[in-house]
Parts: C-alpha cells; structure tokens; sequence
C-alpha cells in the first residue's frame, strides 16, 4: 500500500492544516514528521525564547496527533536529506507540506520537489499560513508593493480568504517500514529546546499556553473582550488590548484563515472600525512576508541600500547593557525591555518606543537590536522581525520617517498615564506619584536606586538628525 509523508514546520496544528487534510482524505497510511533543521544553508538558529515555545508547541501537538490516533516523528539534521531519509524508510509515495516564504527554506523545499520527481514520488505543497501569497498581490506593472497601504488594499479588493478547514477527526494509522516497525522518532527532551542552568522560562510559563488549545483560547478570549475596542485599547500597554496571537500565529498553531473567519462569524453584519484595525495588522504581517520573499537576506541587509551608508555607532558595552536589561532611567523603555525578560513579548507600542531609542537616540545599528529581540521574543518570526526593525530605523519599506524619535516620556504620559504598565514592572518606583513616575530623576521621592538616565533626550534626538541628515545630503 501506498503511504504519504506529511512534513510540518510553522504549521503544528491540526485545524485548517491543508497538507495534513490532503493526507487524512487519501486513507493511506500517513508519517508525521517535524524536522529541527539549524544547519542548511542560510537557516537561521532559533532563538532561546523560541526554543522554548517550540518544545511546549511540539509536545501539544504530539497529544494531539496521538488523540487523532496518529503520532508525531522527531528528526534533526538537513531537512531534505532527512525528509528524503524518512521517506525510503516509510515507503512514502507522497510528500506533502504547506508552504514558507523564507529564501533558504523554498531552497530546500524546491529541492526536495526536484528528488521526488526523479523518483516517481509525487511532492505538493499548499497555501496555509498566509491569506495572500506573495506573488499573488502585485502592484499594475507587476511588481511587489512597497509601501503598506496600497498593498493592503489591493489585498481587500481580491478574493476573500478561503474557508478554514476543519481538524480531521481521525488521521490513518502510522506507516511502517518493510520490518513492520514504526520509524524512530527522537526524544524531544534530547533536543536541548528547553533553558537548564539557569532556568529562566518560569515567567514565560506563567504567561503563555503554547499548543493549538491555547492559541483557540487566545482567539476566543480576545472575540470576548479586546477586539470591541482594539482601535484605541491596542495602544494602551496597561490593559489587555491585544489579541496577544502574534507567538501562536508564529508557530503556525492557528491559522489566519480561522482567525479572518472567527471575525466574520462574530460580526455578520459588517465589521466595525475596531475590527478593520485588527485585520490590518494580519495585513501588516503578510506586508512583512512579502518582504522577507522578495528580500531573502531582510534581517542582515539594508531594504534600502543608501542606509548602508549611515553612520551608525557602536554602543558601548555599558550603554547596550542597560538597554538590554531595562536600566536606561526612561520608564517606558525599561518597562518594555523588563517586560520582554520576563515574559517574551513586549506590547507593540512598546517595541516601538525601545526600539527607536537603541537605534535613533543610541544610533546603534538595527541588526543589533533585532539579534536581541530575535533571541528574546517567543513571536520572533524570519519576516516581522526584521521587517519592523527596518521600519523603525528607516532603513526598510514604507519605513518611519527619520524625523519620528519616539520620546518615552511622551510617550509615557500620554498612553500610561497612571503608570499603570510602568510599575508592574518597574517595581523600584510603586511609590512615586503618577505625575512623577514618568521622570522619576526629578521625583523627591526614594527610587530604590533606579538609575539615572543613560543620556539626554534633546542631545541625542539632535545627534540622531543630524546624522539623518548627512546621509540624505549624501
């Protein structure tokens, strides 16, 4: 009998999981894999925060498949050797993936595509983690867009996302080799995902519920509450505005097809202005994937190449280190870096404010800024990340205007004015007024040796124009 392959990546759920109910309807024995691969060329190591999504989000996934009557195979190594590997093992005469966008990663799947052919092997890969694919959404000469706008709208005028597939309810037995065993898969624990010495994952524990059952929660939690007042809660870091799905969506544990579709149910009638807001940053997140496709190399070259002439400048050891552990004496800042230690995520805004400050009032290079949040965040994604960085520095797409610094101050005040988000995780100033928490350098009060800031805020804004300026005047 014939047998199928289904190879999951960012895809580890089994809802709206197109390669996997490709595979459910044939009825043939059907393998299971995910493949660690850190070492094909361009992959990108994951970072620690990630690795410690992934290993929660794998084992889900494993109780899943196994209530589904199925199991989950674990390999490590160059994904196409060990996907080509598992294969011949499994009598496999079907390969089946959804699809990624990353250069390296279509690499290694056009490479795979090109064995099975040779082989006589059919290979299909399927639309599942994106609602418009890159080289679908075209600009009238045909061209990728660059700027947000237009691109979303062109998005909005084509087809509507295609309905979300529902999670098989039972999956075919497992394939076995020619022996009658079943193919090894490897320990998870063996992989190391997970911190030991010290463990610093408790705060990440205490926040998030990685798995497909806790990306549905998320969703229906957010339809609850947040999402009928996202236009002005989503800017409010001291109160759950969010739908805080960006590390499930990551992972691909939910599909943005459920999610597109979750809002149409719950509003039939239309959607409000709150809801078009949410839907434009799933289209700010397909922005980004467009990017990272016609732009393979995102996170380490310039979008626009006249910034590889900027001026950046080294931090000192000192200067990054108390941006990293949120000791800049700016308030929001260090809430923000505090909150991303302890819990890996920061709110939007948030990640706004501290990154305009390490790379407009620092001037330092946004590659070190994004090496850091690509290590820290749990939603840390090969498009997004970079993307956003770009953005903030100015070096990227419909990129921020180099005049836009952020002032944490301002911006303190205006979207914390109680101090609401300031002392849950700055808790050396719980006893400042709400008035002084903002500038506590100025407070009467005793700050429990909060430091003073790092530099000045009008000496480093002018600094950083300045040196806009000089790469605008050439």
């Amino acid at each position: 009998m014939s047998s199928t392959l289904v190879w999951l990546r960012d895809d580890l759920r089994l809802d709206d999981n197109p390669a996997l109910a490709e595979a459910a309807a044939s009825g043939s024995p059907l393998t299971v894999v995910y493949v660690l691969d850190e070492v094909s060329p361009g992959m990108r190591p994951l970072g620690a925060a990630t690795k410690w999504w992934l290993h929660h989000s794998l084992a889900s996934l494993a109780g899943d498949l196994e209530s589904a009557g199925s199991r989950l195979v674990l390999r490590r190594g160059p994904a196409e050797q060990t996907i080509r590997r598992l294969a011949e093992e499994t009598g496999a005469t079907r390969i089946l993936w959804n699809r990624r966008y990353g250069g390296p990663e279509r690499a290694v799947d056009a490479a795979l595509k090109d064995w099975a052919a040779s082989q006589n092997l059919t290979a299909a890969s399927f639309q599942a983690n994106l609602l418009f694919e890159p080289w679908t959404v075209r600009t009238g000469s045909g061209g990728p867009y660059k700027v947000f706008t237009p691109f979303w709208r062109a998005c909005l005028d084509a087809h509507e996302p295609r309905q979300p597939l529902a999670a098989p309810d039972w999956l075919p037995r497992p394939a076995a080799a020619d022996d009658g065993q079943l193919p090894g898969s490897e320990a998870l624990d063996g992989w190391g995902l997970l911190p030991r010495h010290p463990d610093w994952s408790a705060g990440l524990a205490a926040e998030w519920v990685p798995g497909e059952a806790g990306a549905h929660a998320r969703l229906q939690d957010f339809l609850d509450g947040p999402v009928s007042e996202y236009g002005t809660g989503r800017n409010v870091p001291g109160v759950e505005g969010t739908s805080r799905l960006s590390p499930h969506l990551r992972f691909g544990e939910i599909s943005p097809f459920r999610i597109w579709h979750a809002l149409r149910e719950r509003f039939p009638q239309g959607a409000p202005a709150d809801v078009a807001i949410f839907r434009s940053e799933l289209g700010w997140r397909e922005f980004c994937w467009q990017l990272l496709y016609e732009n393979p190399e995102l996170a380490s070259r310039n979008y626009r190449p006249e910034f590889d002439r900027f001026a950046w400048r080294a931090p000192s050891d000192e200067e990054l280190q108390a941006w990293q552990q949120g000791r800049t004496g700016y308030p929001l800042v260090d809430a923000g870096m505090r909150q991303l230690w302890q819990t890996g995520w920061m709110h939007n805004r948030i990640r706004m404010a501290a990154a305009s400050f390490l790379v407009k009032n620092l001037l330092a290079d946004w590659r070190v800024g994004e090496a850091w949040f690509w290590d820290t965040l749990v939603d840390a994604d090969a498009a997004s990340n970079p993307a956003n960085w770009q953005w903030v520095a100015g070096s990227g797409a419909d990129a921020s205007p180099y005049f836009r610094i952020f002032n944490p101050v301002t911006q303190s005040k205006k979207f914390d004015a109680a101090g609401r988000y300031l002392r849950a995780f700055l808790p050396e100033l719980a006893g400042l007024s709400d008035k002084a928490v903002h500038e506590p350098w100025k407070a009467d009060g005793a700050t429990a040796g909060y430091p003073e800031p790092i530099l000045g805020l009008p000496e480093s804004r002018a600094r950083a124009l300045g040196t806009y300026q000089r790469l605008k005047d050439g």
